[in-house]
């Protein structure tokens, strides 16, 4: 058996025993978790674990999220084709190319320079399309290109950024893990100009850097 192969049987694992199983039901989102090559978004020591129920180490302290916490963020926010995303922390493009698979645009800020280069370069090389990546301050948002129908935050700062909810659309959402030390994940609603939070679950992501 090829090693294709090998890592194609045990994406599809993953999708049945640790997104499936776990009551992710969003047809769209379990086939985009079906189709894309998570070993290609890490490096060749950290290949064997891809498709493992955990986060892994990327380039400069950051990580890639496990992938039903992939899952569960990109189900929350409740796409169709036609959506405008925003992505607060491109990291290694995971997350991105998943959003890439749902919707119409994935706008995407990363802080650290080298991880948007190599994440710009690794979503060209898969043929992606329609995605936009740019460095700079997550905090800030991507003002030019705003509203957005959904707003999706892969770091997290201590409170809900105030910029990310006037570029969030009326009626849009925003997933966002929130705190220091012990954090939860939150999906924020958009109604009236007013925003509505919810909590999700406890979670542990890298925390948001760059200045409010």
């Amino acid at each position: 058996m090829t090693q294709a192969n090998e890592f194609a049987i045990a994406r599809k694992k993953m999708v049945r025993d640790q997104i499936e199983n776990r009551d992710i039901r969003d047809p769209d989102v379990l086939a985009a978790m079906r189709k894309i090559e998570r070993h290609l978004f890490v490096t060749s020591e950290f290949r064997k674990w891809a498709y493992h129920d955990r986060p892994l180490p990327i380039d400069k302290g950051q990580t890639i999220s496990q992938p039903y916490m992939v899952a569960l963020m990109t189900e929350l926010l409740n796409l169709n084709p036609d959506s405008k995303v925003l992505e607060i922390g491109t990291g290694c493009g995971y997350q991105t190319a998943v959003l890439a698979e749902l919707v119409q645009n994935v706008y995407s800020v990363e802080i650290l320079s080298e991880l948007a280069k190599s994440a710009k370069t690794r979503l060209k090389a898969l043929n992606y399309q329609n995605v936009h990546i740019k460095h700079g301050n997550g905090y800030h948002g991507w003002i030019e290109h705003a509203p957005y129908d959904a707003v999706l935050v892969t770091a997290a700062p201590k409170k809900i950024p105030h910029r990310l909810t006037q570029q969030l659309a009326e009626d849009g959402r925003m997933v966002i893990p929130i705190g220091s030390g012990m954090q939860e994940l939150f999906l924020i609603q958009k109604y009236c100009g007013k925003v509505e939070t919810t909590r999700i679950t406890g979670v542990s992501f890298v925390p948001m850097t760059g200045t409010p």
